[in-house]
């Protein structure tokens, strides 16, 4: 079973704003609840190639999340691919809101290990992810505000 998870906010700053600070992937693990620290394993810090390690931890569980950046909008996405021990695909899209605001939506379709359970891992899971996500996205427009 695969855990698809959406969650979303509406920052009060314009999308070229609110992508400046979010194209900064070293700087996620200041606003995300889950990561600990990041290290890029790639030359390159952003675009379409960038490869990057980020250290996670949801509750007791730590792991290294193994990610490679798929997509790259300045502005308006970022997509990502998940290759390690938890699989899948994700992304960040910037969408231009009247009065200068931006809404971004952070989706994702991961798939578990079967020692994380598998399937039932991912159905138990997705609500504690949601609810980590979404502070973890109030914390990045607070940084606008």
């Amino acid at each position: 079973m695969v855990a698809r998870l959406r969650v979303s906010v509406v920052i009060d700053a314009p999308a070229e704003v609110v992508w400046e600070d979010l194209r900064h992937i070293e700087r996620h693990s200041e606003w995300m609840v889950d990561a600990v620290a990041i290290r890029f394993t790639s030359s390159q810090m952003e675009g379409t190639g960038t490869t990057f390690e980020c250290d996670t931890k949801v509750g007791p569980i730590r792991l290294t999340d193994v990610m490679e950046i798929t997509e790259w909008q300045p502005g308006r996405l970022m997509g990502v691919r998940h290759v390690g021990l938890v699989t899948g695909v994700g992304a960040f899209r910037l969408r231009p809101k009247r009065h200068g605001r931006t809404k971004v939506v952070w989706a994702e379709r991961l798939v578990f290990p079967w020692w994380m359970a598998g399937p039932i891992g991912a159905q138990v899971s997705a609500p504690v992810l949601k609810r980590m996500w979404r502070r973890s996205l109030a914390n990045l427009a607070a940084r606008f505000g």
